[in-house]
C-alpha cells in the first residue's frame, strides 16, 4: 500500500510540474531550425513566422539554419532535441514526406519520430532557366533540354529537397537524364543560376518571384495545376504540353512525445500569426497560400503527412532516382 501511495504522490507531482510549466511556458528564448541554408524559400517564410510568434508569445523565436541532405540533417536535429518546446522545426514536403521515399535510409521517420503542431502554408514551384539560355518558352525548353541533356545541369536545395523532386519529376515526364547539382539551400544554388554554373532550378516561387521580377533569371511555367497569383501572366507547364505537378508546404513539427499543453500553446501563437495582416501579406505577397484554420490543426497535420507520403511515394518510384 505504501508503494501505491508513494507512486499516486509521484505521478501527482509530476502532473502538477507538467501543468506548471506549461502554464510558464516559455520562459526563455523558442530555437525554430530552418533546415537549409539562409536565403532560400524555407528560411524567408521561417523568418516572418519566426519573428511574429515572438512577438505573441514574449519571448524571441531564435532561427537555426541547418542546411544538409534535403533538410534531412536539421530536422533530425531537432527530432532528437528534448520535447519541451523549446526548439521547433520549420519541416517542408521534402523533409516530411518525398524523403521517405527518395532516401534508402531516411535519418528518421517523419510519421513517429515527431509532433506535428501546424500546417502552415503552400507554395507552388516555378521552372526558372538561366538568363543566357537560348529558350522562350516552356516548349522551346524541352526541345532544348532533349537535345542538349548530356550538357545540362540542374540545381536545388539538396538531395532530396521538394526542388530536387520537382526536377526529377520533370526529368521523367521529358524523358531526359539531366546532371543534378545538390546545394545547401536555393540561396546558393541561385547564385550559380545566375552565373551560368547550373542551366535551371525548380525553385520554390517565394524566392524566384524577386529573381524574376528584377530579371535575373527567366521564368518558363508554374508546375501546380493552376497559376500563381503572384505571377498571373505565367502560364503552367500542364497549358503548355506537359502535366507536371511540382510544390512545397511549410509546417511547424516538434520532437515526439512534446507535452499537448505546449503544443496548444505553439499551435495558438502560428495560427495568430498566420492571421496577423502583415504576415498574411507578406506570404501572400511572395506567393505562399496560407492554409485555412481547419486545416492548421495538429491533428490535421498528422494525416496530411502521411497522405503526402503515399502520394510521392508514387512518382519517386517511377522515376527510379534513390539517394544512399
Amino acid at each position: 500500500m505504501n508503494k501505491t501511495i508513494l507512486a499516486a504522490a509521484v505521478a501527482g507531482l509530476l502532473a502538477l510540474t507538467a501543468t506548471a510549466g506549461a502554464q510558464t511556458f516559455p520562459d526563455r528564448p523558442i530555437t525554430m531550425i530552418i533546415p537549409f541554408a539562409a536565403g532560400g524559400p524555407t528560411d524567408v517564410l521561417g523568418r516572418i513566422m519566426a519573428q511574429r510568434m515572438g512577438e505573441i508569445l514574449k519571448q524571441t523565436v531564435l532561427v537555426e539554419n541547418v542546411g544538409g541532405a534535403g533538410g534531412m540533417t536539421g530536422s533530425r536535429r531537432a527530432a532528437d532535441a528534448k520535447p519541451d518546446g523549446y526548439t521547433i522545426l520549420l519541416g517542408t514536403v521534402g523533409t516530411h514526406a518525398q524523403g521517405q521515399t527518395l532516401y534508402k535510409k531516411p535519418l528518421y521517420n517523419s510519421v513517429t519520430d515527431f509532433t506535428p503542431v501546424a500546417l502552415v502554408a503552400e507554395v507552388p514551384i516555378v521552372l526558372t532557366v538561366n538568363k543566357d539560355l537560348p529558350v522562350k518558352d516552356f516548349k522551346e525548353f524541352v526541345a532544348y533540354a532533349k537535345a542538349n541533356a548530356g550538357k545540362m545541369t540542374y540545381g536545388s536545395a539538396g538531395a532530396g529537397s521538394a526542388t530536387h523532386l520537382g526536377c526529377v519529376v520533370l526529368d521523367t515526364v521529358m524523358g531526359t537524364k539531366i546532371t543534378h547539382v545538390p546545394y545547401k539551400g536555393t540561396g546558393p544554388a541561385m547564385q550559380d543560376l545566375h552565373s551560368g554554373q547550373i542551366q535551371y532550378l525548380c525553385e520554390i516561387v517565394t524566392t524566384a518571384k524577386p529573381q524574376i521580377d528584377g530579371g535575373t533569371v527567366k521564368a518558363l511555367a508554374i508546375m501546380t495545376t493552376t497559376r500563381s497569383p503572384v505571377l498571373p501572366n505565367l502560364p503552367t507547364e500542364a497549358e503548355q504540353g506537359l502535366d507536371v505537378q511540382a510544390y512545397t508546404w511549410n509546417a511547424i513539427f516538434m520532437p515526439k512525445g512534446a507535452p499537448a499543453d505546449i503544443v496548444k500553446k505553439i499551435n495558438a501563437a502560428a495560427l495568430e500569426a498566420m492571421h496577423s495582416p502583415a504576415v498574411r501579406d507578406r506570404l501572400q505577397g511572395l506567393g505562399a497560400s496560407i492554409v485555412a484554420d481547419d486545416r492548421a490543426t495538429p491533428d490535421y497535420l498528422g494525416t496530411f503527412v502521411k497522405s503526402e507520403i503515399e502520394k510521392w511515394a508514387a512518382p519517386i518510384k517511377a522515376s527510379g532516382v534513390t539517394i544512399d
